[in-house]
This record gives C-alpha cells, sequence and structure tokens, in this order.
C-alpha cells in the first residue's frame, strides 16, 4: 500500500506564510510555533536531528580525512581506484545505504550480531548509513584541501629536523582546517536535511525530515508542515552563513614562488595508508553491493537464489517502470536545459561587465538555493505553484515542473563550477573583442565554449545524477503520472517490499553510473580534439 499524496486541495489557495495560517487559513501569529514547541514529541525531532547531525559529523571529518589524506599524502598504489570506490554513494539515492543496511544488520540481517541485541531501526541506523551518504562529500572537500600544500614548508621542517608528528600537528592541519571546517559544515547541513534514510530505517525515531512528510502527507496539517521546514532551514542557514565567514577569512595556500608537494615513498606509512583504505573503501562497496545482490535474491535470507522477479516492478507497484522513464526524462531534460542555463547564466555574470547592480543580484540569487533544504523548497513550491490565484498552477504535479524544482535545488554547485571555469579564462579575450566590435556572443562560442567543454560536461552529469537520485525535493510535487523512481522506492518500502525497492535503487545507481562513465568517455575525446586543434594552430 503506497503512502498517501498530499490532498492538491487542501494545499490550494493557503498562502505562501503557512507558517502564520491557522488550520481554517486564519492568521494564527505565532500560535503555530508555540504549538510546536509546547509538543514534547515535535520538539524531540528537532533535538533528534540536531544529535544525530552532530555524531555524523564528528564520524565522517576524521574518517574522510584519513582517506584523503592517504589519496594526497603517501604513495599507495591504486588512488584512482580507491577514489572512484570511495565516490559510489553519489551514484545512488541516499535511500540505498539505509536498505542495505536493513538485509545486513536488520532483525534477518547477516551482520546482526554486530550490535550486541541493539536495533538497526533507529539512531544508530540512521547514523551508520548518513556516513555512508555524506561520506564522499565530506572527502571532496578534504582531498582539495590537502592537494594544495606548499613543499618548502615540509622542507624547511625537515631542515630544522622537525618530527613527523609534529609537522602533521603545526603544518598539515593548519593548512587543511578550512576544509576541515567546510566539510563538518557540509555534512552537518546533508545530515539535517536528509529525507530517505530516516524515512527507510529510522523507525519510530522522529527527525525533522521525516517530520514534515508525516505533518503534510499523513495528517494533512501544511501550517505545522510549514513550522517544522522552517525549522529545517535555520541550522541549514547558519551552517551556510558560519562557512561563507570562514571562506573569506582563508587566505591563498600557495602562492607564485610556492612548490608542490609531493610526497616521498615510506614503506610503514604508504602500507597502513593502503589497508586503512582498502578497510574504507570495503565497507562503502561491501555496503552497496549487499543492497544489489539481495535485489537478486528470491527471499532474503532464506531462500538465497537467483531471480529477476524483484525488477517485474509491476508486481510490487501499479506504476511498474513507468517511475524510472520518468526520472530518466526529467533527468535528461534537467541536464540538457540546466547546462545551458547554468553555463550561460554564469557567462553573462562572470564575463559581461555591464549593469553591476544586475549582476549582484543574480549571484546572490545563484547562491540562494544551497542554503534551503529540498523538503524546504519542495513545500515552497506546494504553497506557490498551486495556489489558485497563480496562472502557474497548471504546471502542478507536471515533469516540467519536478525538473524546475530539481535544477533550482542543484543550481548553486553547477553555477560555482562554471564560473570557477571561466575565471581560468583570461579577460583580454573580452577586452580584444570588444576592441575589435566582435559580438559577444561571437567570443563565447569560439572561445569561451571550446575552452570550457569539460566543464560543460561535469556539468551535465552533475545535474543528470541528482536529478536521477533527488527525493526530499519532490516528494510534495509529482502527479499521478509524474512519480519518479526515487519516490516509487519509498512506496515500495513503505509497502514492505525492500527486494523491490533494492532493485530500483540499483537501476538508478547503474544509470547514473553509465551516464558518468559516458560523458566521461565524450569528455576524453573532447579534450584529445581541442589538444590536437590547438597543436594545428599553434
Amino acid at each position: 500500500m503506497c503512502a498517501p499524496r498530499p490532498d492538491h486541495r487542501a494545499a490550494a489557495g493557503r498562502p505562501a506564510d503557512q507558517e502564520l495560517r491557522g488550520a481554517d487559513g486564519g492568521f494564527a501569529g505565532l500560535a503555530n510555533f508555540r504549538t510546536y514547541f509546547a509538543t514534547p514529541t515535535l520538539v524531540a525531532a528537532l533535538v533528534n536531528s540536531l544529535v544525530i547531525a552532530a555524531l555524523s559529523v564528528a564520524l565522517v571529518v576524521p574518517l574522510a580525512f584519513g582517506y584523503a589524506y592517504a589519496l594526497t599524502r603517501t604513495v599507495m598504489p591504486f588512488k584512482g581506484l580507491f577514489l572512484a570506490a570511495a565516490l559510489l554513494p553519489i551514484f545512488a539515492p541516499s535511500l540505498l545505504s539505509g536498505i542495505a543496511l536493513t538485509y545486513i544488520l536488520g532483525n534477518q540481517g547477516v551482520l546482526r550480531g554486530l550490535l550486541f541485541g541493539h536495533s538497526v531501526y533507529g539512531p544508530i541506523g540512521i547514523v551508520i548509513a548518513e556516513c555512508l551518504y555524506a561520506f564522499p562529500h565530506a572527502l571532496i572537500i578534504l582531498t582539495t584541501a590537502l592537494a594544495l600544500a606548499d613543499g618548502r614548508l615540509y622542507e624547511a621542517a625537515a631542515a630544522m629536523g622537525t618530527g613527523r608528528l609534529r609537522t602533521f600537528a603545526s603544518v598539515t592541519l593548519p593548512g587543511a582546517r578550512y576544509g576541515l571546517v567546510g566539510a563538518g559544515f557540509v555534512v552537518f547541513t546533508l545530515v539535517v536535511t536528509d529525507f530517505g534514510i530516516p524515512k527507510v530505517i529510522g523507525g519510530q525515531y522522529s527527525v525533522l525530515a521525516t517530520d514534515a512528510y508525516r505533518q503534510v502527507v499523513g495528517q494533512q496539517n501544511f501550517p505545522m508542515g510549514a513550522v517544522v521546514g522552517l525549522l529545517m532551514l535555520v541550522p541549514a542557514v547558519l551552517a551556510f552563513g558560519v562557512d561563507r565567514v570562514i571562506q573569506r577569512r582563508q587566505s591563498a595556500l600557495l602562492s607564485a614562488r610556492s612548490v608542490p608537494y609531493e610526497p616521498k615513498p615510506r614503506r610503514l606509512r604508504d602500507r597502513l595508508a593502503l589497508l586503512y583504505a582498502v578497510a574504507v573503501a570495503g565497507v562503502i562497496v561491501g555496503t552497496y553491493g549487499v543492497a544489489v545482490w539481495a535485489s537478486f535474491i528470491r527471499y532474503w535470507p532464506y531462500n538465497l537464489a537467483l531471480t529477476l522477479d524483484h525488477y517485474d516492478f509491476a508486481a510490487t507497484d501499479a506504476d511498474g517502470w513507468q517511475p524510472y522513464w520518468n526520472s530518466l526524462a526529467m533527468a535528461a531534460s534537467v541536464a540538457a536545459i540546466g547546462t545551458v542555463v547554468v553555463f550561460c547564466g554564469g557567462y553573462l555574470i562572470e564575463k559581461l561587465k555591464v549593469f553591476a547592480a544586475g549582476r549582484i543580484l543574480a549571484q546572490l540569487l545563484a547562491m540562494l538555493p544551497l542554503a534551503v533544504p529540498g523538503l524546504v523548497l519542495g513545500l515552497g513550491y506546494v504553497f506557490f505553484f498551486n495556489a489558485p490565484w497563480n496562472p502557474l498552477n497548471v504546471l502542478y504535479g507536471s515533469l516540467a515542473l519536478l525538473a524546475l524544482n530539481t535544477l533550482a535545488h542543484y543550481y548553486t554547485v553547477a553555477h560555482v563550477t562554471a564560473t570557477t571555469a571561466l575565471k581560468q579564462i583570461d579577460p583580454e579575450f573580452e577586452a580584444v573583442s570588444a576592441s575589435l566590435k566582435v559580438p559577444f556572443w561571437r567570443t563565447f562560442t569560439r572561445v569561451s565554449l571550446p575552452i570550457c567543454l569539460p566543464t560543460v560536461l561535469e556539468l551535465a552529469v552533475y545535474l543528470f545524477v541528482n536529478a536521477m537520485t533527488t527525493v526530499s525535493a519532490v516528494i510534495f510535487l509529482y502527479g499521478p503520472d509524474t512519480k519518479l523512481a526515487s519516490i516509487a522506492i519509498v512506496h515500495m518500502d513503505e509497502a514492505g517490499t525492500t527486494a523491490a525497492a533494492a532493485a530500483m535503487a540499483s537501476v538508478i545507481m547503474a544509470t547514473a553510473l553509465a551516464a558518468r562513465l559516458g560523458l566521461a568517455l565524450i569528455g576524453w575525446g573532447v579534450v584529445a580534439h581541442l589538444q590536437r586543434w590547438r597543436r594545428r594552430e599553434a
């Protein structure tokens, strides 16, 4: 049995300031907030979210730092393979880690004894699953932070006879401190705002994300759902603001005279780093591998015969494979249209030095979605696009609205990527073009776009993968004919058909990985072609 969908008619006509409205639609002032904080179970969900996020940060950041250190500061073999293994969770819906843990540590799990009688359905399972989900995001930040190092500092420390531990404490850690802080805030925000994992493995342990879903979908209490959404927004905005302040204080780690740091072989250190990388990568790949394997098992763990029955989604969901095709169509449209919008928008902001006030406003708007949790964004779309006074309400429940919501949700990271690439192009190109009366669009198509083609492909991959795996932002927005694959996973899990949910999640992960590999090959071909073209021009 699938979860009930939000009553469109109940949401229609309600103004955007839902948290200030009563159940009858009248102005309630701060009554809804007083009701929330006077309800112990609701306050407990807020505390639970903060505790889970804090525990996840305390576990993920040190683990990711050690892994990033092994990748950047040692000469252990197979670094590319270990990096790929660690990034695997990015290509799967967050729900898959929760589903995998039910097979490993659940009531019928193969390793349930490791919990010493405790249940995985609750805070233990949420923390473990969130660590798996957030690990690659922290790793990317910390790898970047540790990759930038001035070799002269380490040479000076060695010349003065400084011990390795003291060098680590006085040179390595201070150089990576902003990366550590940034990774901590990213993990905290991801965990507080995640919906999929608590929904799958949280049991009766409430957090803000599941509370918002329960208020809107289960109880049709839109004002209280808006209150929960607003409270979810507060820690995310605070984390975002503190991170911005810290980044402004960060000074450049490399100067024009810097010497890139190159680690030298040390047998004991490199072997220990290899063992650590094998252990961490083994846990990540093994966990997700169990979920994929279970999707081919007839009845876990009693009948381990292989079967494809769980991929017959029509047997467990009335929509069958249609949610997957909806996700594929939505992700392809987000990647195609979003890449053009993001890159062209980044070019207009970065390269066209006209209308300064407009460019500043556009930059602010481009950065705003990063601080807005997916569920909050989805609720905002419900209140805005489903209002009867809004002529755009015809879009409600359509794939077009799902694509628009997804693009808005992931716009900031794509925008920062595009503008970073454009900053690497000498502004003299635009200056010379202007002096020669060459139209800006010709400079764009002949210079900026060819040089940034690898980045453009990366944007397409990023948008496609996130559109395939997103669930929180779109959980309130789909229509009867536009249910997405990630939402179908939620419904299958609620119905108790966990193997089918694992099968759908595995299909999504395989699709995202195929897209990553395909566009990587295209990018390699584009780079090779550009190199040949430059050699001919030279």
